[in-house]
């Protein structure tokens, strides 16, 4: 297994880890989960480059390195709302974007067409974990709920406006089988 793979797989593995810290409540445990999911989601960049740079990108990469993502974004969404920082509404939206957009995938990986990640979809990517980050700090009482839920919003946003770009070319790749 390569370095990058064994980043991926890292991120994977700290979905629970993540999860715990926000739930077990200790002083500073938002902290601690937030720190935890910020270093995480920093593996994703890190893996990313070192696979093209070394030229050792792989299947299970490719296939892990999605999925590890959104586990771990949505994730960590999902216990803010339980830290009383995130609307459900809001993740509700997000999580339902992204099931959307899998069915999408799935639906042309049939076909025999991978749909490569969108630039929009990178930046959603990003956008949500940047809410959680602040809405993790949010819940550690660095600053205002409110920060939280604009940031959150923002992210909402992204996920809904990349989303709609992937539905913009799926009747095209449906039909033609290409990208």
């Amino acid at each position: 297994m390569t370095v990058p793979d064994q980043l991926t797989l890292a991120r994977a593995l700290s979905v629970p880890i993540v999860v715990v810290l926000f739930a077990w409540d200790f002083p500073n445990h938002d902290y601690w989960a937030t720190a935890v999911f910020a270093v995480a989601m920093a593996t994703d960049q890190v893996d990313g480059w070192l696979a093209r740079r070394w030229n050792q990108t792989s299947a299970f990469g490719s296939l892990l390195d999605p999925i590890a993502d959104k586990v771990l974004v949505m994730a960590a969404l999902v216990m803010l709302i339980a830290e009383g920082v995130a609307p459900a509404w809001m993740v509700a939206a997000i999580i339902a974007r992204e099931f959307l957009v899998s069915g999408l995938r799935l639906a042309a990986i049939e076909r025999g067409v991978v749909i490569a990640a969108r630039d929009l979809g990178k930046l959603k990517t990003w956008a949500q974990a940047l809410a959680v980050v602040v809405g993790g700090l949010a819940a550690a009482g660095a600053w205002s709920s409110d920060v939280a839920w604009w940031v959150l919003l923002v992210a909402v946003v992204l996920t809904w406006v990349s989303g709609l770009d992937y539905a913009r070319v799926a009747p095209n790749v449906l039909r033609t089988g290409r990208a």
